[in-house]
This record gives C-alpha cells, structure tokens and sequence, in this order.
C-alpha cells in the first residue's frame, strides 16, 4: 500500500519539525507500506516551508506545497488529495501539525482500511480521550458534534474528526474534490457524505493532545460557518425526493 500524509501548514515551524521526526521514526515500521509525506503550506510567514527543505527526508519521502496565501483546510486538503490521485496512491492520511494527533496511531488505521473505506481518529467512542484541552475547547467540540449528530442524522460520533485514514477510492466516491467548505465544515461536510452515501467508515480511538506550541486555528467565525453549513444541508435534504440526493452529493466520478 502506498500512501501519502497530507499535512496543512499555516504558521507551524514551532511544531513541524517534531512531527516530521516522527514520522521519519515511523516510516520502517509500517508493514507492508510506503508512507510519503506532502506538506501543503499557506505561504506561512514564520519560515514553516524552510523547516520542511531543510529535513533530511525532503526530495525523497517529503515534499511542500507552497501556495500563495491563506486559502483555508478544506482548500488544503482538496489539493492535497488531487495531489494523491494523480500520484497513483493507494491511501491518504489527513492530520493536523501541530503534535495533537497521535502519529503512533497511523499503522492502526491505515490496516483497517483492508475492510473499511474510511477510518476516523475518534476522540468520543470508547477508548478516544482529550488532553490538556482548556474547557472552552471542550464544550465546542461536544457541541459541534451533538449538533452535527442530530441535524443531519449521523451515526459517527466525532464528526468533526481531523485526523483520517481514506482509501483513495473512497475519496473519489466521496466527491471530496468538489466539496467548498473548510475548518469544522470540511470535516462535517465528509462524514455527511460518507454516511449518506454508504461507504464503510470506523472511528478508531485515539488520544488528541493539545497543542504545546504555536496559535490554534479555530475561531468562532469557523465554529459559525459550519453551524450554518450543517443547517443549509439539512434544508437542503429535506427539499430534495430521497432517491436524488446520493447523486446530487457526489454528481459525476471524480
């Protein structure tokens, strides 16, 4: 299996380094795959691109994609996955920079890809914990998903999970290419389809840590887009006749 770790940056040269380390760490000892590593940066002023030229791992498993300014998370990973598409992989791994997602976790998931589509590092199912996040954070959070949950139906409980294990088709099935929403929403937005859309999606538990270094990207105007997202969704299904809307979400393969 080859697959590629898609990492946003804006303003992470704090925490990249560290968790560039870990993953070159990791890299042996993932059976049975070939783990690349493609940074996709927002022009970020604090030098997060140099970090990347400057590791040892860079030309060979790691690269940088350097865009010209601040186009948002869900900008960045649609990149990121055209990126994987059309470099022939077999698996992406979406995860954020900044040390809060486990990457000790990415074997785990990536061997559950052998039955499932998509597999969700999950704070909230059995298992899955938070640490050192202030409570502020934590009330977010639990609401965002409750709210996500009752809107729109769903099963999974962290539908607002950034750390992700896809099979490559599952990106394309997904239709995330022609997704338009960022931060919470983007993440929403793809747990929304893959449900609706039947893909086989697992939640496997992880512990998220919160970040030691650098400025959280969350703010209440992302926490407001995806509030209204979720609820333009939901009115939209319930205007559109069922046996429509699995089409309407995905539209044309690819």
């Amino acid at each position: 299996m080859r697959c590629l770790i898609l990492i946003p940056t804006y303003n992470e040269a704090a925490t990249l380094a560290g968790l560039l380390s870990t993953l070159s760490a990791l890299r042996p000892v993932v059976e049975s795959s070939a783990l690349d590593v493609l940074i996709i940066d927002d022009n970020s002023p604090d030098g997060t691109a140099d970090v990347v030229r400057a590791h040892e791992g860079f030309g060979d498993w790691l690269s940088v994609l350097v865009r010209t300014s601040k186009e948002g998370l869900g900008s960045a990973y649609r990149a990121g996955s055209s990126a994987a598409l059309a470099g022939d992989y077999d698996a992406v791994v979406q995860m954020d920079a900044d040390g809060s997602h486990p990457a000790a976790e990415i074997p785990a998931m990536l061997a559950l890809l052998g039955t499932h589509d998509v597999v969700l590092g999950s704070r909230y199912v059995r298992g899955g914990a938070t640490v050192n996040w202030p409570l502020r954070r934590r009330v977010l959070s639990w609401c965002a998903n409750a709210y996500a949950r009752r809107m729109l139906g769903l099963s999974t409980r962290d539908a607002t999970a950034g750390f992700r294990a896809w099979r490559t088709e599952a990106l394309i099935d997904a239709g995330v290419l022609r997704t338009t929403s960022n931060g919470y929403g983007f993440q929403i937005e793809n747990t929304w389809r893959c449900e609706r859309l039947g893909l086989r999606v697992v939640e496997h538990p992880i512990t998220f840590t919160e970040r030691t270094a650098g400025v959280s990207k969350m703010s209440p105007a992302v926490a407001a887009e995806a509030a209204a997202l979720v609820l333009r969704w939901r009115i939209g299904e319930r205007a559109m006749p069922s046996p429509a809307r699995s089409k309407a979400l995905v539209g044309p393969r690819g």
